[in-house]
C-alpha cells in the first residue's frame, strides 16, 4: 500500500491509541525508507495536532535518527500541545540518542503531567553511559513529582540507569537518594 494511503488511514482513526492507527504506524516503521521519512517530516509541520502526533510517532520508530532528531528537537522547543510534546518525548526515548538530552531536560518541569511522564520515559534511554549528570538530576527530580505515574516511572528509570533494579518498585526516591516503597500503600487496604 502506498505511504499516502497508509497515512490517510491512520489519520482516519480518531483514537490516538487506536488499533488501526498503530497497525499503520508499525507498517510504516517496517518500510524504513526515505519516502516514509519525508511524509512523516511533512506531517510534523501539519496544521493539526493529529497530523503532528502521527508524524512524530512515525519518526520515533523509523530508524532515521540523524534526520529525525532535528525535527523532533524543533518540535520540543516550539510545540504548545501537550499530546504532541508527549509523543516527541516518547520518540526521543525510542531513538535512544544522547543528543536529545538538551531538549528533554527543560520539559521535565512542564505543567502537564503527560509531558513530564514522557520526559520520565525518555531520560533513562538518553542519559548515556556513564549517565549525564544533568539528565540524572532531572530524572531524580521527577521521582518526587506530584503525579504518581510520573514519579513511579522516574523511579524505575533511575533504578535501571543506576543498576539498582532489584530494589522494591514502585517506589520513590527519598531526598537522600534511596528508594522508598510506596506500592504497599496501594496494595494494602
Amino acid at each position: 500500500m502506498p505511504v499516502a494511503s497508509l497515512i490517510e488511514e491512520a489519520l482516519g482513526d480518531p483514537d490516538y491509541d487506536g488499533t488501526i492507527r498503530w497497525q499503520v504506524i508499525a507498517a510504516l516503521h517496517e518500510r524504513r525508507d526515505l519516502e516514509t521519512f519525508t511524509a512523516a517530516r511533512r506531517l510534523c509541520g501539519g496544521g493539526t495536532v493529529t497530523e503532528r502526533m502521527l508524524g512524530v510517532d512515525i519518526l520515533g520508530g523509523l530508524g532515521f535518527t540523524d534526520r529525525s532528531l532535528p525535527v523532533l528537537r524543533y518540535l520540543a522547543a516550539s510545540e504548545d500541545d501537550p499530546m504532541v510534546l508527549y509523543s516527541v518525548l516518547i520518540a526521543f526515548g525510542h531513538l535512544r540518542d544522547r543528543r536529545a538530552l538538551p531538549s528533554v531536560v527543560p520539559l521535565t518541569g512542564h505543567p502537564d503531567a503527560a509531558v513530564r511522564y514522557g520526559a520520565a520515559y525518555a531520560l533513562p534511554n538518553i542519559v548515556g553511559d556513564p549517565p549525564d549528570p544533568a539528565g540524572m538530576d532531572a530524572l531524580r527530580r521527577l521521582t518526587r513529582d506530584p503525579d504518581d505515574d510520573v514519579a513511579d516511572w522516574a523511579c524505575l528509570g533511575t533504578a535501571l540507569v543506576t543498576g539498582s533494579a532489584g530494589r522494591t518498585a514502585p517506589g520513590r526516591l527519598t531526598p537522600g537518594g534511596e528508594v522508598q516503597d510506596v506500592g504497599r500503600e496501594v496494595l494494602d487496604p
